[in-house]
């Protein structure tokens, strides 16, 4: 991550726990092409230009984070820009000099959909990418043809190189998941006490993670395992 354009008083951090490696997509899945297909974007060996969509709490922030990470590793320059988080900041501002970056990652893109700024802002970083051979993954919660753009311009960029669908888990899959997450913290998360946690709270994986941060921490302030009763007290569920 570096320092955006112009100095702007803005700090936008990667989540640690957010790596292809910590992203529950089995073998033969179709979430597991979707991983492959962001690392041969990363490696050079498919297009610069990837959109991803799916419903909310899929991974999506996850996996544009997780690309930011992999592409740090392979020692590119990369920034990651939640759009909706910045829609108050002038985008031709936010986005100068983006286009010597080697990969950006642009998430929440309909919440800038109908604001003309924005649009123009886009197509044009678009074009800048596409003219140097960078890369640019994007992130919404519709395919390209759904998405409520007005520049048409824009609409038409967007359905260029590659779309992917991302899929929601099953509540098995987020079980899996949930247990996958614990295991990167280096906790144990029991199938009955992984089941009471998915049963009780909304299914969104957001929340599920979020929720399994918090059990975190307060297993290591308590020096307590992962119990059903302890999981009720910290969650009160």
């Amino acid at each position: 991550m570096i320092n955006l354009p112009q100095q702007l008083s803005l700090s936008v951090n990667l989540n640690d726990d957010a790596t292809f490696e910590n992203f529950y997509a089995p073998a033969q899945t179709h979430n597991a092409m979707v991983v492959q297909g962001l690392r041969e974007q990363l490696d050079g060996k498919s297009e610069a230009f990837v959109y991803l969509w799916g419903a909310p709490g899929c991974g999506l922030t996850h996996l544009l984070q997780a690309a930011c990470h992999q592409a740090q590793e392979m020692g590119l320059a990369v920034q990651y820009l939640p759009l909706r988080d910045l829609v108050g900041y002038a985008p031709d501002e936010l986005f100068v000099g983006l286009e010597d970056l080697d990969l950006v990652c642009l998430d929440c893109l309909p919440s800038i959909a109908g604001r003309p700024d924005w649009e123009l802002a886009i197509f044009n970083l678009y074009n800048r990418l596409r003219e140097q051979g960078k890369r640019l993954l994007v992130a919404a919660e519709h395919s390209p043809r759904e998405l409520e753009i007005s520049l048409e311009d824009l609409r038409s960029r967007l359905q260029w190189g590659i779309t992917y669908q991302v899929h929601s888990l099953s509540d098995e899959d987020k079980q899996q998941a949930l247990q996958l997450r614990a295991r990167a913290r280096g906790l144990e998360l029991s199938d009955e006490v992984a089941q009471y946690i998915i049963q009780r709270l909304p299914r969104d994986t957001n929340e599920l993670f979020w929720q399994l941060q918090r059990l975190d921490h307060a297993s290591l302030a308590e020096q307590r395992k992962l119990t059903i009763p302890f999981v009720k007290k910290v969650l009160a569920i």
